[in-house]
């Protein structure tokens, strides 16, 4: 049986899994109070040149719209990523269009007249140096070697008798522990009080949030998943992966299948009500039909963070997925007991325990 856990490195252990007893009275706070109880050094900031700034038309009522993207860090996407920083800053993206809004599916936006059913016009000429990405790298390898956001090495593990075990805290960031379980794991003897929810997932035999993010893999390959919010690369036919030229975003139930058949290379942090909202296409898949132009959202702009002004940089952390507060969060996502519950789930879908994240006031 394929067994999946949720990442942080207050659960960095299997044994068996365990359900709040009922008669308990203490009282259980709900996710977002826990989140609210965090301390500072929790939170890790997002670099401003990972955060892109995606400015729309104003809407019907001329309200600014606005759209904030945090691009995914090495080791994943990266050719993508790359490719998109120089798509923003090159101006190409601007005067672009939301040009496919598929209901329980995603939002894609790129050039109208660039692979585009009802395209009428020519194709904007694409920026010189993109890279022409390899299929290889919609998966990593060696994750777990590489240091965490606060550069503390992840647990090594050596596949044998103790295997299942060992994969399970290495990929669960499992190096950092609880005050005092560090000579538990290495001696074997019983885990702690928190138990690891009870995940199933067809797409993986590991499912995680590790480096802030919802991955899944086995014991060597990792590759980042479709949650709702999460961006990706259009493509044609393999072995086309797509430039970045063309990008959507999920806004529907997370397309698993899509996992590691598309590249993944952000996710949205603010303003997907923007984005969730709009006018569904009646055309193939969609896309606007030729008389539904004037649904077509324009996109003004798309900036790197890290190019504007200081005082116009948004500035966003999210919560370390590798501490304890994330630990007891994701156990509380997956066991609701806050009073309007009356039945603990026992588990959660790696995309049900969305990683906190915050903006930062000037």
């Amino acid at each position: 049986m394929k067994k999946t856990l949720l990442a942080a490195a207050a659960l960095p252990f299997l044994g068996a899994l365990s359900l709040p007893l009922a008669a308990e009275d203490t009282p259980h706070p709900a996710p977002g109070e826990i989140v609210a109880q965090a301390k500072a050094g929790e939170w890790v900031a997002i670099p401003a040149e990972d955060l892109l700034v995606m400015t729309l038309a104003p809407d019907a009522e001329g309200k600014a719209r606005q759209v904030v993207i945090q691009l995914m860090p090495a080791p994943f996407s990266q050719g993508w990523v790359q490719n998109i920083r120089l798509f923003a800053r090159s101006g190409w993206y601007d005067n672009i269009s939301v040009n496919r809004v598929q209901d329980n599916y995603v939002v894609q936006w790129g050039d109208p007249n660039y692979d585009n059913p009802e395209a009428t016009g020519e194709t904007k000429k694409l920026p010189e140096g993109l890279k022409v990405v390899s299929e290889r790298e919609y998966v990593v390898t060696d994750l777990l070697s590489i240091p965490d956001e606060r550069g503390r090495p992840r647990l090594n593990y050596t596949l044998g008798a103790a295997m299942a075990r060992n994969a399970m805290i290495a990929a669960n960031g499992g190096v950092a522990v609880p005050d005092g379980m560090a000579e538990a794991l290495q001696n074997g003897s019983a885990p702690p009080a928190i138990a690891a929810p009870r995940m199933g997932d067809a797409y993986g035999s590991l499912a995680t949030l590790l480096m802030g993010w919802p991955v899944a893999g086995d014991t060597t390959n990792f590759w980042p998943v479709h949650c709702y919010g999460m961006v990706g690369v259009g493509r044609n036919l393999s072995p086309d992966t797509g430039s970045g030229a063309e990008l959507y975003t999920v806004i529907g139930h997370a397309p698993r299948h899509l996992d590691r058949n598309i590249a993944l290379v952000g996710r949205v942090i603010e303003g997907m009500e923007h984005l969730s909202s709009l006018p569904r296409g009646k055309g193939a898949l969609g896309f606007y039909a030729a008389d539904e132009v004037h649904r077509r959202t324009p996109i003004l702009t798309v900036r790197v963070a890290s190019d504007l002004a200081p005082a116009d940089q948004p500035k966003f952390e999210y919560l370390s997925t590798e501490g304890e507060t994330f630990a007891r969060y994701a156990e509380a996502r997956a066991n609701r007991r806050d009073p309007f519950f009356n039945v603990p789930a026992g588990g959660a879908d790696i995309c049900n325990v969305p990683v906190p994240i915050r903006r930062v006031a000037e």
